[in-house]
């Protein structure tokens, strides 16, 4: 049986929640993006004053919390661990090269300023 063969008031409901599903996944993208742009920020503020990219004990009372989130809310705590494990890996990884691009700079404006010195004397 296709979409075609059912009945049309099935087929109106079932639009109707695929247009529902459809805005959710929506609005689940930009919240991922304004997050993303957040963890950004952390992960500027982290490479400036030489901080990991990880952190673990925050991570543990994350994933507690969103756990909890999940239960009140009748969503599979496992599921929503490993959505935020998923995305923590990810925020991490953008953190790892914020400091190695940070730290490229700082080799590359010592390595300036050395040569400057090095012209002012000469």
């Amino acid at each position: 049986m296709t979409t075609r063969d059912i009945d049309e008031s099935v087929s109106a409901e079932l639009n109707r929640l695929r247009e529902s599903i459809d805005n959710i996944d929506a609005a689940v993208v930009h919240m991922l993006a304004e997050r993303f742009k957040c963890t950004q920020q952390v992960g500027h503020l982290k490479a400036a004053h030489q901080l990991p990219p990880a952190d673990p004990a925050r991570e543990s009372r994350q994933i507690e919390r969103l756990r909890q989130l999940a239960e009140s809310a009748h969503l599979d705590p496992a599921f929503a661990e490993k959505l935020l494990n998923f995305i923590v890996a990810e925020v991490i990884r953008h953190h790892e090269r914020i400091a190695e691009e940070s730290a490229t700079i700082a080799e590359e404006s010592a390595t300036n300023a050395e040569e400057s010195a090095t012209n002012a004397e000469a």
